[in-house]
């Protein structure tokens, strides 16, 4: 009941109502310091202000209490109580402007902080529902439809075409090819055959296949992935407000000095004077004012941050760690290389000879073929007698000729021998992190048609500027070691990790953590999660990563510009450097205040007016990081 009206009173239309009582109130106290007119309205029956007192001083005191019932130690000593404490004590001397203004403050800064910590959290709830809810089993050779949830270690389960793998296991019959993309990130589908392992949530693409069920229920790897961003978001501790942390000697000073200023002044007005200005009203507004500014000039340009802790954490970021594909590459596979190892063949001819075979194929090597002879506009041929190999390659008559497209095994289990020439050509494109398409006439390999993700050309001079800003790069992959480099060095990324599951890239980020790095993630795949949320910041790619990433990280990318990044980088120092200038500054004025009140010079209702200038000037500091220029 207490906690539903302390939510009510401290929401903003309560909070409106609460300022616009107390501005009532402060036109005809200037007027009384300066005309010497009655001290509220005549057509109130009562002092506005304490219409302020209640609506912003419930929660308040509401929050005092219940941070000195649960709050361990020196913590349940809060800025909430001290300035509850000059509240009561305005209220005993009868100003009640006074005390309704550090209320009202206070409102206003849980307002700010509230606005720039709220997040939506619908991820973990996107990431479970990728578990498929049912699976076929096998029993005595009938295929019979049952939960996954009852599918027992041992199962024999089959998987077809399109369909979700519902536990992890190993293939005991069928060839595929599988989109491992939620697990490891790959851009390619992984050729599966009798014997190899596939995992919980990964897309069985072409072939059906029969499975032994290995880890199922909890122990499966999806559920694992799912543990891993539960026990990362609870290992998130919620940030606490600068005021809060130094509130544990702020509170025990202010009394002291107010006291001292009663026992040597015997003014009790002078000493509730000390309390009012004491409040940390614009120590408490330094954070969320600035944060605000900041993620309004970064959605400006196209940067979504999600919380002011965010972006705190961003500022003393000192290691980046990027995913590669979707990241550092676009995620998409171009045609790279069309060489020809018959010199009756020219390159076009060739990719003509290559999109007719694939014309009727399904694989996205075959698609990306096809797609690339219809940019260049090269005709293809008719094809009659198409037939697929599931994880191996197809077999077209395209016009007259009889092709075979395919990796090494498929083309010599079709008796084409592989020479050392095109074995060597093969192992200088698997080095440049390309997948490559041998293509076959007349039992005589005629060429071969390499396939790459695009790195996105803004990379090189990315990481370079973050390097300039000291800041140490990392690519954490699940692609090929190869892969990984090739690209790495591209980008000028010195640092690389390959072949990792979701739980070796957290694993990766802990070590990281365990050197002292404060570490960023950025990445765009579900199997990215993890990683994302285990940083101490994540960044994701929005426009084209999954949801799932999105959710997790803390900002998002929405033109998935990682040129961006540097200057994410540079907005984070400066919100970090001017919520230090601010809290300086607060703290000069609240002694500056001090030292006025003890000479008698400020009355509780200037200090008042004072206490809020000087919140007024943090606001406005703030306010300018919203225009400036970090490019």
């Amino acid at each position: 009941m207490i906690k539903r009206l302390s939510d009510f009173l401290a929401g903003l239309p309560m909070t409106v109502a609460a300022g616009i009582f107390l501005l009532l109130d402060l036109i005809p106290h200037l007027m009384e310091e300066f005309g010497g007119t009655p001290a509220h309205f005549s057509f109130l029956p009562f002092d506005p202000a304490w219409v302020t007192v209640v609506i912003s001083g419930i929660p308040l005191l509401y929050l005092a209490v219940w941070r000195m019932i649960h709050n361990p130690g020196i913590s349940k000593i809060s800025s909430a109580l001290l300035i509850c404490i000059a509240m009561f004590a305005a209220i005993a001397i009868g100003d009640l402007f006074a005390a309704g203004e550090v209320a009202f403050i206070m409102a206003i800064g849980a307002l700010l902080e509230e606005a720039t910590t709220n997040r939506a959290k619908k991820g973990l709830k996107k990431l479970i529902s990728l578990a498929p809810a049912k699976a076929r089993r096998l029993r005595d050779g009938i295929e019979e439809t049952v939960p996954a949830k009852d599918i027992r270690q041992g199962d024999i389960l089959r998987i077809l075409p399109g369909e979700a793998i519902p536990v992890d296991g190993r293939i005991l019959s069928g060839e595929t090819s599988v989109d491992q993309s939620v697990m490891t990130g790959e851009s390619l589908p992984v050729d599966k055959g009798v014997g190899e392992e596939v995992f919980c949530g990964t897309i069985n693409r072409f072939g059906s296949i029969d499975i032994s069920a290995t880890k199922v229920g909890e122990d499966s790897s999806l559920q694992k992935l799912i543990r891993m961003v539960q026990d990362a978001e609870n290992r998130q501790a919620p940030m606490q407000r600068i005021a809060d942390k130094a509130a544990s000697w702020l509170v025990p000073v202010a009394l002291l000095i107010a006291i001292f200023s009663y026992v040597f002044t015997g003014n009790i007005v002078t000493a509730v004077t000390v309390l009012v200005v004491f409040c940390p009203c614009a120590l408490v507004l330094a954070t969320p004012t600035a944060v605000m500014a900041a993620i309004g000039q970064a959605t400006k340009h196209g940067v979504i941050i999600k919380s002011g802790e965010a972006l705190e954490k961003m500022g003393k970021v000192d290691t980046i760690a990027f995913d590669k594909t979707g990241t550092l590459t676009y995620g998409r596979l171009d045609v790279s290389d069309v060489i020809s190892f018959d010199h009756s063949v020219s390159e076009s001819e060739l990719l003509s000879l290559a999109a007719s075979a694939e014309a009727r194929s399904e694989h996205p090597l075959g698609k990306a073929i096809v797609a690339c002879a219809k940019v260049k506009g090269i005709s293809l041929s008719e094809t009659s007698s198409f037939k697929m190999t599931a994880g191996r390659g197809v077999f077209a008559v395209a016009g007259s000729r009889s092709l075979l497209c395919g990796n090494e095994n498929f083309l010599s289990e079709n008796g084409v021998p592989i020479d050392n020439s095109v074995r060597s050509t093969l192992e200088q494109l698997r080095a440049q992190g390309k997948a490559s398409v041998l293509i076959a006439e007349d039992r005589k390999c005629i060429g071969v048609i390499a396939l790459s993700d695009v790195l996105r050309p803004e990379a090189k001079n990315m990481v370079s500027r973050l390097s300039d800003m000291r800041t140490r790069t990392v690519l954490l992959t699940g692609d090929h070691r190869k892969a990984a480099d090739y690209f790495a060095q591209r980008a000028g990324i010195r640092e690389v990790r390959a072949e990792l599951l979701p739980e070796e890239k957290v694993q990766s980020i802990e070590r990281l953590q365990a050197e002292n790095h404060k570490v960023c993630m950025i990445g765009d795949g579900v199997n990215d999660a993890p990683a994302l949320k285990t940083a101490d910041v994540s960044v994701a790619m929005g426009s084209m990563g999954s949801d799932i990433a999105i959710d997790a990280a803390e900002i998002a990318l929405m033109s998935d510009d990682i040129s961006r990044i540097p200057y994410l980088k540079r907005l984070s120092n400066a919100t970090v450097q001017t919520i230090k200038a601010s809290i300086t500054l607060s703290m000069c004025i609240n002694f500056a205040a001090i030292a006025l009140s003890l000479m008698e010079v400020l009355t509780p209702t200037t200090g008042a007016l004072v206490h809020n200038a000087g919140s007024c000037l943090v606001v406005l500091i703030a306010a300018l990081l919203y225009d400036r220029k970090f490019e």
